[in-house]
């Protein structure tokens, strides 16, 4: 990182923003191109876990190439000077980089689906097996995680 006093590195402080995040943005790449998403998610551990339908663009990208960058950011506040060169914002932001894999059985899509709920709700949620068989559950196990804080 180039603005090292910008950095974050403790892993409490990064997992916070995650926690905080609204939205993850999952990055992928078919051959030469990038294609990003939006998307609801779910934390613990190192691992994020999103829900899709069971076809489309991302789940085929997904499929050909597992590699993975994932951005959330939070705490935005756009700071305006006289000068256009002098604004800025603040924000904090995390960039991680892992492998997709798919969730495949009802008890472990469930217990997915309760962390991306959580992530959004305290209420408690039932899914039955006619709804598991409509979703995919994407696992996002993380390598690499860094923070920046620009405050």
């Amino acid at each position: 990182m180039r603005r090292k006093e910008k950095e974050i590195t403790n892993k409490k402080e990064i997992e916070s923003i995650i926690r905080k995040s609204a939205v993850c943005r999952l990055a992928m790449a078919e051959k030469e191109t990038p294609y990003v998403v939006p998307l609801c998610f779910g934390y613990d551990r190192n691992t994020l876990f999103f829900h899709s339908a069971t076809e489309g663009k991302k789940l085929d990208i997904l499929r050909k190439n597992n590699s993975v960058c994932v951005e959330f950011d939070t705490d935005h506040e756009i700071l305006n000077n006289e000068k256009a060169c002098r604004w800025g914002m603040r924000y904090a932001s995390v960039i991680a980089f892992g492998k997709a894999s798919f969730v495949e059985y009802p008890d472990e899509k469930r217990k997915a689906l309760d962390l991306i709920m959580r992530q959004y709700s305290d209420a408690a949620f039932h899914y039955s097996d006619e709804d598991l068989s409509k979703i995919s559950i994407i696992r996002v196990t993380l390598e690499l995680m860094t923070g920046k804080r620009s405050y």
